[in-house]
């Protein structure tokens, strides 16, 4: 087998990684697995990741990566915050929860061993901050380019938005009905731009 580097061969190895994952959990995934799914020796496995924890890691870092690339690409931050917060989330529904139950399970299995395993604590609070670090950067861009101010911080928003989406995607893995889940993420959205309290930058002023 002609030589590949550490750095091409690592992305090739998540992704199998991935697979592993969603299809037979965190508990059944092993390097050998990954490298059978790969198609690589197990030694190769072992030289780009010496254990599953290291694998693992890189996972987390890689599904983290690509949700939050699709939670800041999917915003549309023109038209006012309302429209980025039902826009935005509708969008992240229909490109990563609806059909991708996998990832979803994946998702949460990955938070939970994270939690779990000494060492790697940190690693779970860093996805929630990164996510939500995203959210509030959308939503106050979107806030300022419509010259509206929110009744709460920014960050507590996008916290409470994170938390309440956690909480339909669990619902939704279990049960997987599309048409009761997307009129649960309306009521969802209804209770976000309620809790905005969006309001023109000058109104605010002068109130």
């Amino acid at each position: 087998m002609a030589h590949v580097e550490a750095s091409v061969r690592r992305p090739q190895l998540v992704a199998a990684a991935r697979s592993v994952l969603a299809r037979d959990g965190v508990a059944k995934t092993s390097l050998r697995a990954v490298a059978a799914e790969a198609g690589v020796p197990l030694g190769t496995m072992q030289y780009v990741f010496p254990s599953k924890e290291l694998l693992l890691r890189a996972v987390i870092e890689d599904v983290v990566g690509e949700i939050a690339q699709v939670i800041k690409a999917s915003a549309e931050t023109g038209g006012g915050l309302e429209h980025a917060i039902r826009q935005g989330l509708t969008a992240f529904w229909a490109k990563l929860v609806s059909g991708h139950q996998g990832l979803q399970l994946m998702q949460y299995e990955l938070t939970i061993y994270s939690l779990r395993t000494a060492g790697h604590e940190s690693l779970a609070r860093w996805q929630y901050e990164r996510y939500a670090s995203i959210i509030a950067e959308w939503c106050q861009e979107a806030a300022h380019n419509a010259g509206e101010t929110c009744a709460v911080p920014f960050g507590r928003l996008a916290r409470v938005m994170l938390a309440g989406c956690d909480g339909l995607i669990l619902q939704h893995v279990c049960d997987p009905n599309e048409s009761r889940s997307r009129e649960d993420l309306d009521s969802l959205i209804q209770m976000l731009t309620s809790l905005a309290g969006v309001r023109p930058a000058a109104a605010a002023a002068e109130a």
